[in-house]
């Protein structure tokens, strides 16, 4: 499903672009369609920050155990 939607992005993006080399696509529509990408784009940098830093948190805690694990073990 991703792939096809993939090529039908890059299909109507091909459309623009040779309707914009005949000046057949109007200035405010292309500043909005960058406008909406830039803030999808943001929305999902967010989201995965997010992911990473939760993940950082547990991986922080699970080498904590580990080690707690080690000096327990060697005394």
């Amino acid at each position: 499903m991703q792939n096809f939607i993939k090529t039908v992005t890059e299909w109507m993006l091909n459309k623009e672009e040779d309707m914009a080399k005949e000046c057949a696509v109007p200035m405010e529509e292309i500043e909005y369609q960058i406008a909406k990408v830039e803030s999808q784009k943001e929305k999902i940098q967010a989201k995965y920050d997010e992911a990473l830093n939760d993940l950082d948190t547990i991986l922080d805690k699970l080498h904590k155990i580990k080690n707690i694990e080690m000096l327990r073990c060697q005394n």
